[in-house]
């Protein structure tokens, strides 16, 4: 076997099913589009569900109609039968991000093909021998009541040269292939390969070791035969087409045509891994730790820019939170092991970009992007990386075992995986509660688990109750706010019912804008419409009711004035856009969109708070283009190559049809790929006015903001609470100044009161003092409650009291604040009395502190206590007398 690049080996993949009919497809987005039952794509298949489910009937590629697909998908699996994100990096074959080359049949070729082409390729193209490769074939269900895939077993005898005794039966759990708890699926023959030595071989048989989980021997490409659709009750039921679905993991067959023993040996990896170990300094292979360190980092780096790439960022919940914790297993082990303690993993972007800029463009495409994302993930983790740190040694302080709660907290609040905490531990002599741990983590698992769980069902897309037979549709609402329409299927959802119409004015929800509302009359009848969905190129109709007849015909017609200010709206979402890259600059790109007909919301890739110049500037520049009065040029079905020529903005991780819609307005301005509605011309926006600019996610920035008749109200909702302004301040020629001037004015009056009062609580301890009373022990007690004092009053009096009476005194001033549910409380104590009676004055106030909820203490001639129960200040004043004198020495 040639040494061969691995971008040889995906190239040859392509040419060889290319030969073969296939049209050769882009990788779906890693993050899927419109798919609610999945996080990540975790299988090629996913993009073309949709055909599987019979919901369409062939593959649309480059203007043509095929039956036949192969392509390379990227895959993200960070759970499931194999893949826990803990066993990464430790082995040398699984990854969270890995590609998938596949070829498919819809309906077309099925076992025989699938069978002698991958053995051709194998054997015949890429020279791996006969004798190392062993088929294993579905063995049969009694629960399912599926018998053996002797059809299989027999392709494989009659169509390649396998040795028969390397086609092995297994059950269910490895040869039979689901898409989820229901929906397509069908048994499946996988090819495993056994890379062990000849004398191992000869000790043992590779028989032995298929799906043992051995790193030598392991399955290279799953040939997966759709044949049946799983139902919501369990049962299976045969589909009109069957289909084929294959996977073969792209990394593991270069490490097998690289004569490599490990993935990371290959060069998928080895660039990423050289750039991991000369920024740490050292040599990959030299130290089994630092060696899964970098591991580590390499695969994590790729999961984490595709994802990144494709639309999702690192975040709290669901898919944002998989991939912040992907990014901080890499950092956590770049600090640990690799001594990083600055942000280091962003630099990896790079490498990423050059190697895929040929088959993932859209790395390059957005390198600017994903590295600012990266940066600030890393800087906000590495100061909780510290914090945590921090925390764990208070946690252990004194104690010689950390609980399993504290060990669970450390992992999900600060990302401390438990290794690394027993680390920690381990260098102070302090036991972790592991098993506490794992319940802990258990219980969440069990959470995440609850709520992970997809309850869509995919087996049933056929359950419309069809009026009239037709595959006719048309969308008019770019043209038409009402339309001759006939209703040809409805059925009932929860509580709402639904309706498939031959044509529709009404917009369904898509690209950020929200769907039209109105109503289907036939002049007896009214039916109101709430909602519009998209499903499979039919438009869903959501209404309040059904009518008794559903034949004839029905006029369809939206809330027009509605639908005026969701343009509005849209097209204004195109000027600032533009705006925003125009003076923000070119790494602008739009990361999501809401658009109804109050508001326009618009997330955005910029990776620093706008400031208030910057939303001035672009506020002007909008309403600057508002006034050109641009007239709208709108194109349908423009070829997408001659709209990416025009250099129309395109979304990242969009999926586009061959032909696409594009909205111009102004050729130097703003041209966008849209499949909104717009208004004729700009100047009908009227006016546009940001309402505010927030993060919404690391490196993307949200701005709100409103045009049309809502900025109108809004702008005439602030000149009404500017006269009010006005009306309260009277006669003014300079609002800003006068406003100044008060809070000036309040400021000083407030000063002259604090003095006045300061000066009445002066007047209030010289009676205070007249009035003193005399102990038994001869000691004089000052003492009382200075109403509206605080802390600070007390202690001056204190200390003013101490001057005026010089000797032999005890001075004890109370004061409360009831609405912050506050007691203040001083001692203060002439030098004789600590000399002579051993009095302290820390001593005393603190009994009294204890007395209103609270504590204190200080010097012995003055302290001070504070408590939180107003309510006891009076008896705490009453005890004064014999808690001093019991305190005499």
């Amino acid at each position: 076997m040639s040494h061969k690049t691995s971008a040889q080996i995906r190239q040859e993949f392509f040419d060889f099913f290319a030969e073969k009919d296939h049209a050769i497809v882009d990788s779906a987005p890693v993050v899927p589009k419109n798919d609610p039952t999945l996080l990540f794509t975790n299988a090629g298949m996913n993009q073309f569900k949709a055909i599987f489910l019979g919901e369409e009937d062939t593959l649309k590629h480059e203007g043509k109609n095929w039956n036949r697909a192969a392509d390379t998908q990227k895959c993200i699996r960070v759970s499931g039968k194999h893949n826990d994100l803990e066993e990464v990096g430790h082995d040398t074959y699984h990854h969270t991000l890995f590609e998938m080359l596949g070829n498919w049949s819809f309906g077309d070729y099925f076992k025989k093909e699938a069978i002698g082409w991958a053995w051709e390729l194998l054997v015949d193209e890429w020279g791996l021998e006969p004798d190392r490769l062993y088929a294993t074939v579905f063995g049969g269900d009694e629960e399912d009541g599926l018998p053996v895939d002797d059809e299989a077993i027999e392709l494989w005898k009659s169509e390649t040269g396998i040795d028969h005794g390397h086609i092995l039966k297994c059950g269910k759990k490895d040869n039979f292939w689901e898409m989820g708890e229901t929906g397509p699926c069908g048994p499946c023959s996988e090819v495993h390969i056994d890379l062990r030595s000849d004398e191992d071989r000869k000790k043992k048989p590779g028989a032995e070791l298929v799906n043992m989980d051995d790193p030598r021997v392991m399955e290279i490409w799953n040939l997966v035969f759709i044949q049946f659709n799983r139902k919501p009750d369990g049962s299976l039921e045969k589909l009109p087409a069957q289909h084929v679905d294959t996977g073969m993991g792209f990394e593991r067959i270069c490490a097998v045509l690289q004569n490599k023993t490990s993935n990371y040996d290959t060069d998928v990896f080895t660039p990423v891994i050289n750039k991991i170990a000369e920024m740490a300094g050292e040599t990959y292979g030299k130290n089994e730790e630092k060696d899964i360190a970098m591991r580590v980092i390499a695969d994590h780096i790729r999961a984490v820019t595709f994802s990144i790439a494709d639309g999702a960022s690192p975040g709290n919940d669901g898919r944002g939170y998989v991939i912040r914790r992907i990014l901080r297993r890499a950092i956590r082990y770049g600090w640990d092991v690799l001594d990083f303690k600055e942000p280091f993993f962003f630099k990896l972007v790079d490498v990423l970009a050059d190697q895929f800029e040929e088959v993932f463009p859209e790395i390059a495409a957005q390198k600017e992007y994903i590295v600012n994302v990266i940066r600030s993930e890393e800087k906000s983790f590495l100061k909780t990386l510290g914090q945590g740190i921090e925390l764990f040694n208070e946690m252990v302080e004194g104690k010689d075992k950390l609980s399993g709660e504290d060990a669970f907290k450390l992992h999900d609040t600060y990302g401390f995986p438990i290794d690394l905490t027993e680390l920690m531990a381990r260098e102070q002599g302090v036991e972790v509660d592991v098993e506490g741990f794992n319940k802990n983590m258990k219980e969440q698992k069990e959470r995440a688990r609850a709520a992970g769980k997809f309850s869509v069902d995919q087996s049933d897309s056929k359950s419309w109750n069809v009026i009239e037979d037709t595959d006719e549709f048309e969308f008019v609402g770019y043209d038409d706010a009402k339309a001759e329409v006939n209703i040809i299927a409805y059925r009932k959802e929860g509580d709402r019912f639904a309706l498939q119409l031959n044509k529709t004015p009404f917009y369904a929800e898509s690209g950020g804008q929200v769907a039209d509302t109105g109503l289907i009359t036939n002049g007896d009848e009214y039916i109101k419409v709430l909602d519009v969905k998209k499903s499979n190129g039919q438009f869903i109709h959501y209404v309040d009711k059904l009518p008794e007849d559903l034949s004839g015909t029905w006029t369809a017609s939206i809330d027009l004035d509605r639908r005026i200010e969701i343009q509005k709206h849209h097209s204004a979402t195109h000027l600032v856009h533009a705006a925003l890259r125009g003076i923000l600059g070119d790494h602008v790109a739009q990361k999501g969109s809401l658009v109804d007909e109050n508001h326009l919301r618009f997330d955005f890739s910029h990776f620093e708070a706008m400031t208030d110049e910057q939303l001035d500037e672009v506020e002007q520049l909008v309403n600057e283009k508002i006034q050109e009065n641009i007239p709208l040029q709108e194109e349908r079905n423009v070829p997408i190559d001659e709209a990416k020529d025009r250099g129309a903005m395109m979304l990242f991780g969009e999926k586009y049809g061959e032909s696409v819609r594009v909205i111009t307005f102004d050729e130097d301005y703003s041209v966008e790929l849209c499949g909104g509605t717009h208004v004729g011309a700009t100047g009908e926006i009227g006016y546009f006015r940001f309402t505010q600019e927030t993060s919404v996610a690391a490196g993307i920035r949200r701005i709100e903001a409103v045009c049309g008749t809502r900025a109108d109200k809004l702008l005439r909702d602030e000149k009404r609470l500017l006269q009010q302004v006005k009306g309260a301040i009277g006669q003014t020629q300079d609002l800003v100044a006068d406003v100044m001037k008060l809070i000036e004015e309040k400021k000083s009056l407030e000063k002259e009161l604090e003095q006045m009062q300061l000066q009445n609580t002066g007047a209030k301890l010289d009676e205070l003092i007249q009035s003193a009373s005399s102990l038994t022990s001869g000691i004089r007690l000052v003492k009382g409650e200075i109403a509206g004092a605080d802390m600070d009053v007390l202690k001056q009096l204190g200390y003013d009291g101490l001057q005026k009476t010089k000797e032999n005194t005890a001075i004890v001033l109370g004061s409360k604040d009831e609405e912050e549910k506050k007691v203040y409380l001083m001692v203060a104590l002439s030098e004789d009395l600590i000399k002579e009676k051993g009095l302290k004055a820390g001593a005393i106030v603190g009994q009294l502190g204890r007395l209103v909820g609270g504590g204190g203490g200080g010097q012995p001639n003055l302290a001070t206590a504070g408590g939180r129960q107003p309510e006891k200040l009076g008896e705490a004043l009453d005890k004064v007398n014999e808690i001093i004198t019991e305190s005499i020495q």
